[in-house]
């Protein structure tokens, strides 16, 4: 194992260290930090009545906590891991830089530990497909590889374990990038829209965010774009840089329905298990990223067998001739857009949720396009059917819109308006956080009431 892991944890002999937030990612981290010696202070918002046993049993490990309201107040430390949901400019971190203080993160030293290569994705929609789809293309090709990031397990626990000719693969959201100074071997941008805009200062911070996954790159590393999205198309990498493109011509894109790579046939469309055109993308990126490490024949296998991740429309249930999908991923307009355009027929449409303050303009028009039926709950449930009301197709009833208040009772409303042969898609184009911890509980307790019908 490369010796920089070692260094790294050595290094931190005799110093305070503060981990902000002690939510699931940072747990490895601290129970890491303890076993190394380390002096640790645990900072959390959550009271102490309120915390789970594993927050209390690193308490009984060495962890020192700091919990409740004020848990940032006075703080002092040599060495502060930030937890990717607080904001870089957030006045305790900027108070303890101008006291001395070095800020960094799991992903930061991981990074900096890692002895394999990293392929690294980021996009605002499509990345933990992509990254799924490049880590089983390299386990079909017998490659031990590393999942982890914004999904999966935290990585840097397991660097000791990792061998350099292994592969780390690595989901990155805008948060852990936005303070990054290392960037991956490979670079994955699936594409950019507005989104997460209840944090960024504007788009533009946002792009920034997104741009530091090539900005570290060396001359030999390799950026993948999509050239049909604006935004990426204008980037320009340090090193090689590939496109992909399932509308005009590129490295990699779509010919005669074949997913080719210098005009070469790989991946027929009608191969991909996995519905929508938004994944057609999602292999043409997949498809660069492992260029010269999988074969096609491992691609192919991929996509004749890799049934989707969970909630991204996912097939709940079929009941009465109705067919009920999981979308709950689809926190933007642009995910639910994707979503909308996954079927050929129209859909009875559940939307709503947390106001990341995105727009919803371009939501609109696809919904009049392709919705039969909406219903709607949730703080942004208003900035939706505006958006639809104002769409130049609109016409009243078409589609018929109903709001409901909150998720429940949308969900309930929706799948008492179905008949046989209708679809009904989750797909709410908001984040969850109005009332539920995150997409993933929306998307489980979504696939409760409809398996209790």
């Amino acid at each position: 194992m490369d010796n920089a892991f070692e260094r790294y944890f050595a290094s931190l002999k005799g110093k305070t260290i503060a981990v902000l937030g002690l939510g699931v990612s940072n747990r490895p981290l601290v129970r890491l930090l303890l076993e190394y010696g380390c002096d640790v202070t645990g900072c959390d918002r959550t009271p102490r009545e309120k915390l789970d046993s594993e927050v209390l049993q690193l308490e009984q490990l060495g962890c020192k906590l700091r919990l409740g309201d004020g848990y940032l107040d006075g703080i002092q430390a040599d060495i502060v891991f930030r937890t990717p949901g607080m904001y870089p400019g957030n006045p305790a971190l900027v108070a303890l830089r101008a006291g001395g203080a070095q800020v960094t993160s799991e992903m930061e030293v991981f990074f900096q530990c890692c002895p394999c290569q990293i392929i690294g994705i980021t996009g605002s929609d499509g990345k933990t497909t992509t990254t799924t789809l490049i880590s089983e293309i390299l386990k079909a090709a017998g490659k031990t590889v590393w999942l982890g990031g914004n999904i999966g397990a935290s990585l840097l626990p397991q660097v000791r374990q990792m061998r350099p000719e292994d592969f780390a693969v690595v989901e990155l959201s805008s948060f852990q990038l936005m303070d990054m100074t290392h960037s991956p071997n490979r670079a994955v941008i699936t594409n950019l829209a507005p989104n997460h805009l209840d944090y960024h200062r504007d788009m533009a911070e946002y792009i920034g965010a997104k741009q530091n996954i090539y900005r570290f790159q060396g001359a030999h590393d390799l950026l993948i774009l999509n050239a049909d999205n604006a935004i990426t198309d204008s980037f320009t990498g340090n090193g090689v840089t590939h496109r992909f493109s399932r509308k005009r011509q590129a490295r990699v894109c779509l010919q005669d329905g074949v997913i080719c790579r210098d005009a070469q046939p790989v991946l027929p469309v009608r191969e991909i298990r996995i519905p929508g055109v938004h994944n057609i993308e999602n292999y043409m990126a997949a498809i660069l990223a492992v260029e010269g490490l999988a074969g096609d024949d491992a691609i192919r296998h991929v996509a004749q067998t890799f049934g989707g991740v969970e909630h991204r429309i996912e097939l709940v249930r079929v009941k009465d001739g109705v067919r009920f999908y999981n979308d709950s991923i689809a926190s933007s307009p642009s995910r639910t857009i994707a979503g909308l355009l996954s079927f050929e027929e129209k859909v009875i449409l559940i939307a709503g949720g947390y106001d990341k303050h995105i727009p919803y303009d371009a939501l609109g028009p696809e919904i009049c396009a392709h919705v039969s039926k909406l219903f709607l709950g949730g703080a942004t449930g208003a900035k939706i059917r505006s958006a639809v009301e104002s769409a130049p197709q609109y016409r009243p009833g078409c589609p018929e819109i109903t709001d409901c208040g909150n998720f429940t009772s949308a969900v309930l409303a929706a799948a008492a308006a179905a008949q046989a042969g209708d679809i009904v898609l989750m797909s709410p184009a908001s984040a969850a956080f109005d009332q539920f911890k995150n997409f993933m509980v929306r998307g489980d307790y979504f696939k409760k009431l409809i398996l209790e019908l």
